[in-house]
């Protein structure tokens, strides 16, 4: 019987689950937002992960320079961010960390808002017709 998930998919759950940690508790920078990890993609060689995160501005901020910010603030700490899981995951290589906006959720509002649209357009059509 096969195992149900890939040793790099069990990897991947791990780092997303201490990386929301460590970036919520281990990282003081005021630039950035509130950070959620999203998905995690790691290569089969573990040499790279890929993680997704998604950004809530803080304050007044505007919502692309805040993505923008917290792309940069974790970038630059993703050899912190990496020797931090290292300690936690007991692995012989821990992959370098790369961060990329996710961008399903936006797609999601978009696609939800065009179905509102479609489904408003729909009922309008329809009501002539019963009068």
């Amino acid at each position: 019987m096969a195992r149900e998930f890939s040793r790099t998919q069990r990897v991947a759950d791990q780092i997303q689950r201490d990386l929301a940690q460590l970036i919520q508790f281990e990282i003081k920078d005021p630039r950035l937002g509130m950070v959620t990890v999203s998905y995690v993609k790691v290569a089969k060689d573990l040499g790279y992960a890929d993680v997704y995160v998604t950004v809530m501005p803080l304050g007044e901020q505007e919502e692309a320079q805040a993505l923008k910010d917290s792309l940069a603030v974790l970038n630059k700490a993703a050899g912190f961010l990496r020797h931090e899981l290292a300690r936690g995951i007991k692995l012989r290589v821990m992959p370098q960390l790369r961060f990329h906006f996710d961008e399903t959720v936006e797609r999601g509002r978009r696609l939800h808002s065009l179905i509102e649209q479609a489904y408003q357009r729909d009922s309008k059509d329809s009501k002539p017709d019963e009068e």
